[in-house]
């Protein structure tokens, strides 16, 4: 993609005042699958997550920033830190920004990542540690929010099982509210999945409405692979029979199930029980 600058490269700062700007149009081409998984980068928006990524040490590829925002102080601390690094700084309009972000009134900052996918083969779950694999995941919004919730809850990290929607989506990372930076995450088929599995040792855990246990029931010691399914489907068989237990978070109310999202944090908060403590 034009203004990938490699490596080790000097930094540079550019005005751009139009859409058709080549390193714009690639810019905004990251709002489609296609385009991410061909270049291997994402978009972010807004400072506090930009610095949020430097900080836990990515390295932004292109920082596009509001002209009107060059004299903020931590939006230029950004900028400096892009360009040091050997990235490539946009002073863009208003109305840039609007057409890279396809919404009205956008941040006045947003950066170019390279995505991160840990190989599937060096995840050992350790003692204490709980991996969250989502089977066919579709819903940005629901994604975000999972990895949002496993970043607070301090889980290990996200394992994307077959055909998920993309985690490095806008809406995704928007969703995520930053955690996409702080969170480990894996893809893989399903039967690369199954594979990985009879050999990742711990106790993998589903939720299924035909699960036999209360989910407060169940001892979560040791590593824990906690499998949720798809939103509308669940787990197939083939999964469900590969879990060591299979739960059911009780109802009492007319809706016959939960939000994934709500439902993976309900599981997630009772598994790390133990590890989360109010203090002071």
């Amino acid at each position: 993609m034009s203004g990938q600058r490699g490596r080790g490269a000097p930094g540079q700062v550019k005005e751009v005042t139009s859409l058709a700007n080549p390193i714009v149009k690639d810019i905004r081409a990251l709002g489609v699958k296609k385009y991410r998984d061909q270049s291997g980068t994402f978009m972010a928006e807004g400072l506090k997550l930009v610095i949020e990524a430097l900080d836990l040490g990515w390295e932004i590829r292109t920082l596009v920033i509001a002209k009107s925002q060059k004299a903020n102080a931590a939006v230029g601390k950004v900028a400096a830190r892009t360009v040091a690094a050997g990235g490539l700084v946009l002073e863009v309009s208003e109305k840039v920004l609007t057409g890279i972000t396809r919404r009205d009134n956008p941040q006045a900052v947003l950066a170019v990542f390279e995505q991160r996918y840990q190989p599937l083969a060096d995840i050992k779950p350790a003692e204490g540690e709980v991996w969250v694999a989502l089977d066919r995941v579709r819903d940005p919004g629901n994604l975000g929010t999972i990895v949002r919730t496993v970043d607070a809850v301090g889980a290990a990290g996200v394992i994307l099982v077959g055909d998920t929607t993309d985690p490095y989506s806008l809406e995704a990372v928007r969703a995520s509210m930053g955690s996409i930076f702080a969170t480990r995450l894996a893809k893989c088929d399903a039967a690369a999945f199954l594979d990985w599995r009879r050999g990742a040792g711990g106790m993998m855990v589903g939720t299924h409405l035909k699960g036999a246990v209360d989910y407060r029931e169940v001892d979560y010691a040791g590593p824990v692979i906690l499998l949720m399914g798809n939103e509308q489907q669940g787990l197939p068989d083939d999964l469900a029979q590969a879990c060591d237990r299979l739960v059911l978070i009780p109802q009492a109310g007319r809706a016959d199930s939960l939000n994934l999202s709500v439902a993976t944090g309900v599981m997630l908060y009772e598994v790390r029980r133990a590890a989360l403590k109010v203090t002071g």
